[in-house]
């Protein structure tokens, strides 16, 4: 769908629900909050401008692939996108620059993840729904150990999750991922952290220190503002909450009705 304020700016939907936004013209411009924060996380996972390797686990309409070759020129990107599809169906009308450098591979993230080489990618993006769920497999800790292995040292982590309160799903994520992490932080609209509604959590894990301090000035000087929490805060909000293993996960929990519903 065309944004009509943008000249060529384009919103993806699946199944009703809004699912990616770009502006071909300005691949800097995240609409959706969730993304935006993610870019910020980007934005402080090495050194200003310097290109990375990147895997993103779900590719959409190729939002944040877009912005990383954009922000940090001559980044080395691949896009696992299960949807053969829509992944058809976005490089047919919204084509990736060819000095974009993003390779994409419709194939099943987690397979994809197993058969990638060890310390490959300096950040790894997990924005993986099917049918506005995060898939069982995508939430363990074997999935977890795939992630530490194919990130080199210092490399980060980042995770799209949508939850409420009480939290069941995100607080065992985040268990889950300290587990192979030494620094987890979480990024989230202050009233979804206490508990007046269903969504986007952004969670991001590293084997060092993440520089907290610029992220949070930069998410609170978003349209809608978040908080990051992390060290003794973030372990409050864990809790007790139990690790999960493939032969116990199940998906995210389903949106309420309308939780992402366009008008």
């Amino acid at each position: 769908m065309p944004d009509v304020d943008r000249e060529r700016a384009w919103l993806l939907t699946v199944d009703g629900a809004p699912q990616s936004y770009v502006d071909l013209d300005e691949p800097t411009h995240l609409e959706f909050e969730y993304a935006r924060r993610l870019g910020h996380v980007l934005d402080v996972a090495g050194e200003p401008g310097a290109p990375l390797d990147a895997v993103h686990l779900g590719g959409g309409a190729m939002t944040l692939p877009r912005y990383l070759a954009a922000t940090r020129p001559g980044s080395r990107q691949d896009v696992v996108e299960a949807d053969a599809g829509l992944a058809a169906l976005v490089a047919a009308h919204l084509p990736l620059p060819a000095e974009a450098g993003v390779a994409v591979h419709t194939v099943d993230a987690r397979a994809w993840l197993e058969a990638a080489p060890d310390d490959s990618a300096d950040v790894l993006v997990a924005d993986v729904y099917g049918g506005s769920r995060v898939p069982a497999h995508l939430t363990t800790v074997g999935y977890v150990d795939e992630v530490a292995r194919v990130l080199r040292g210092g490399g980060v982590y980042l995770a799209n999750l949508a939850d409420a309160a009480p939290f069941a799903f995100l607080r065992s994520q985040v268990a889950t991922v300290a587990v192979r992490f030494a620094e987890v932080v979480l990024v989230a609209e202050p009233a979804v952290l206490r508990g007046r509604r269903f969504g986007n959590v952004v969670v991001a894990a590293s084997d060092r220190a993440l520089d907290v301090g610029a992220l949070t000035r930069a998410v609170a000087g978003d349209p809608f503002p978040a908080r990051v929490e992390h060290g003794a805060a973030l372990r409050r909000l864990v809790g007790d909450a139990a690790l999960v293993h493939d032969g116990t996960a199940v998906p995210s929990p389903l949106p309420p009705s309308g939780a992402f519903a366009i008008g």
